[in-house]
């Protein structure tokens, strides 16, 4: 895993100065090596020009022989890349049959030789995470394209004469060629969901990337411009099978795939652990892991006594019946304020979730893990959100609502979510309410952590950033066809969504910080291509346990009581913290908000003084988002 950047532009002084402060500002993704390469796609040394930028973190081919950017000998060709390509042995051997000869061991440079030969179908045949670019010589473009699910973070801002692109936006930013007026949209989203939702950012000329498409460059020497093609799709969520499937048989498929998945996730030239917690995801991992590597090491992180239930006990426990080395990394509650501030002041892109990720990622790296084993992707592919089940409970609801004369909907819809003894639940009611609602926008909605009344209290109105369902990117890689199968209809939500904008995001944001690189095995393109097609019914909530296919198809590798053990977690006193240690550091975030024109500032006082009068008139979150979102506008 490391950092990319580039600068594709007419204007041949600033490329390697503008490339190079990119590369700087990201060195924590890459402490290990750099490298910069200039490629002249005028073919004529007139330009324009693209500037390849790369930071490297050694996890394959330690040698100088995986130094980026790499070049085909034979060719030209030159690749920067981000990520891992997880079954680059099968593709060596595929082209070491077509004659390549090949001069190191890395994965980079069998996904450069497959590039060289297949072009962008490459990509359909590749399995990884990833973000590159690709200079083809032949035809003097550059490819950019990302991973299916966006699990590697890929941003561009393009303007008629220039087009840069990094892994951060605080590269971009480094830049100094990216304007940086901030964008209601992306704001919007923000403070709607917790983060900001693809493909915006909260700068107007930043794009997140389209998870699972491609997109090729070229440059018009003669005018001195540069422009880029529509992006294309190269991956789409399969449909849900017709076909009949027994439950038995997709226990043992997914079992398979698991295993499999694993195995590829396992390789590298250093030492691999497993994040270990109490709850099944990441016990199967362990569990899995170990049978390939006995002497893997899991890591569990104790939070001591916090407002909730520390894992330690439990993940020593699973530990000791798979037969796996374990070690416990105990985190210093005395300095978790300072750690929080620090999490804030890093941040890449305003976010309220990510906390513990950041924390636990430093107190790894101090132990010198470089690549941990993750079970994310597990809840939303097999279905471990209560949202699995109150999802297509309320839409069922509000389908019966609207049938009712529209003078009448909102009021009843206001009423039945109040029954929940839950207002935000009313809120997002009366929002769905105004619109057709479906499975997947009710699945949406119930991630909002503010409604449109309170958006529009803040100065945001929802009318005016289309913010609903369309607002997000939720077809960047596809919508097929689910019929009237509810279940896969909130799992592609939760993919596509939650999962891709908030989850792996933050958790690269926040690893990459620590120069560690998580992988997530349930993410497996073949086993997330395989479970999508199963019909619902077979993955839904069985027993009152959920993720029950998940459960069956390791039936035989884990322990009963391992594999029924419900969910834990622990709850940090971020509250506490806010009104307490880290309230001045709060109240400067909050002030610096005045510099956002459209944000209604009496509003923005309201939240923060009712929060810290009465920390019980609302959750956390809701200045919380107001904190990240003026700490991020410096």
């Amino acid at each position: 895993m490391c950092g990319i950047c580039g600068v594709i532009s007419a204007d041949r002084n600033e490329v390697e100065p503008a490339a190079r402060r990119m590369m700087q500002a990201m060195v924590h993704r890459g402490p290990d090596d750099e490298g910069y390469e200039q490629l002249d796609l005028g073919g004529y040394d007139f330009g324009p020009f693209a500037g390849f930028g790369f930071r490297r973190l050694s996890i394959l081919d330690l040698s100088p022989a995986g130094h980026q950017p790499m070049f085909n000998p034979k060719t030209g060709d030159c690749l920067i890349f981000n990520g891992e390509i997880y079954n680059f042995r099968r593709l060596r051997a595929e082209l070491q049959c077509s004659g390549v000869i090949f001069h190191g061991s890395s994965d980079s440079e069998v996904l450069l030789q497959a590039l060289s030969t297949w072009g962008e179908q490459a990509l359909t045949k590749i399995q990884g995470m990833y973000a590159f670019a690709f200079f083809d010589a032949k035809t003097r473009r550059v490819l950019l394209a990302r991973d299916p699910l966006g699990i590697k973070p890929l941003y561009v801002a393009e303007s008629a004469n220039q087009l840069v692109f990094a892994s951060e936006i605080r590269a971009l930013r480094a830049s100094k060629l990216v304007d940086e007026e901030l964008d209601i949209s992306g704001i919007a989203g923000m403070l709607a969901y917790g983060a900001v939702q693809s493909p915006r950012t909260i700068y107007r000329a930043i794009r997140s990337f389209p998870a699972g498409h491609y997109q090729w460059i070229k440059a018009d020497a003669a005018a001195g411009a540069v422009s880029a093609t529509p992006p294309v799709r190269h991956w789409q969520f399969p449909s849900t099978s017709s076909q009949p499937v027994d439950v038995l048989t997709a226990a043992a498929n997914v079992n398979l795939l698991l295993h499999d998945a694993v195995l590829r996730h396992l390789v590298a030239d250093v030492p691999v652990g497993v994040f270990l917690s109490a709850g099944i995801d990441s016990t199967v991992i362990a569990s899995f892991a170990r049978e390939y590597t006995p002497s893997v090491t899991a890591f569990t992180v104790g939070f001591g006594p916090v407002h909730g239930e520390d894992e330690v006990a439990l993940a020593s426990e699973t530990a000791k019946a798979l037969g796996i080395k374990h070690v416990t990394v105990s985190l210093d509650m005395s300095n978790m304020p300072q750690q929080w501030n620090d999490w804030i002041e890093r941040m890449d892109s305003p976010s309220i979730d990510g906390f513990n990720t950041f924390a636990v990622s430093r107190r790894l790296a101090e132990e010198d893990v470089v690549v941990g084993l993750s079970g994310l992707g597990a809840d939303e592919l097999f279905g471990g959100y209560s949202n699995f089940v109150r999802g297509p409970q309320l839409a069922q609801l509000l389908r019966v609502l609207w049938l009712i004369p529209p003078d009448l909907r909102r009021g009843l819809a206001a009423g039945l979510g109040s029954l929940s003894g839950n207002a935000s639940t009313a809120e997002k009611m009366t929002d769905l309410i105004a619109g057709k609602p479906s499975v997947r926008s009710v699945a949406i909605a119930l991630r909002r952590s503010l409604s449109n009344n309170r958006l529009a209290a803040l100065g945001v109105p929802a009318s005016s950033t289309a913010l609903g369902p369309d607002y997000l990117e939720l077809d960047s890689v596809g919508s097929p066809n689910l019929g009237s199968d509810p279940f896969n209809s909130v799992a592609r939500a939760e993919l596509s969504h939650y999962m891709r904008d908030t989850l792996l995001r933050d958790t690269d944001s926040n690893s990459m910080q620590q120069s560690l690189e998580v992988r997530v095995p349930f993410l497996d393109l073949s086993l997330v291509d395989y479970v999508s097609t199963l019909p619902g019914r077979i993955k839904r909530d069985r027993g009152g346990m959920s993720k029950s296919l998940l459960r069956l198809a390791c039936r035989n590798v884990i322990r009963h009581d391992l594999a029924r053990r419900p969910k834990t977690g622990f709850t940090l006193p971020i509250g506490d913290w806010m009104r307490g240690d880290m309230r001045d550091s709060c109240e400067a975030a909050i002030a610096r908000l005045k510099q956002v024109p459209f944000l209604e500032q009496s509003e923005v006082r309201r939240i923060w003084d009712s929060f810290l009068a009465d920390p019980q008139s609302m959750h956390w979150s809701r200045p919380f988002s107001l904190v990240v979102l003026g700490s991020a506008i410096q």
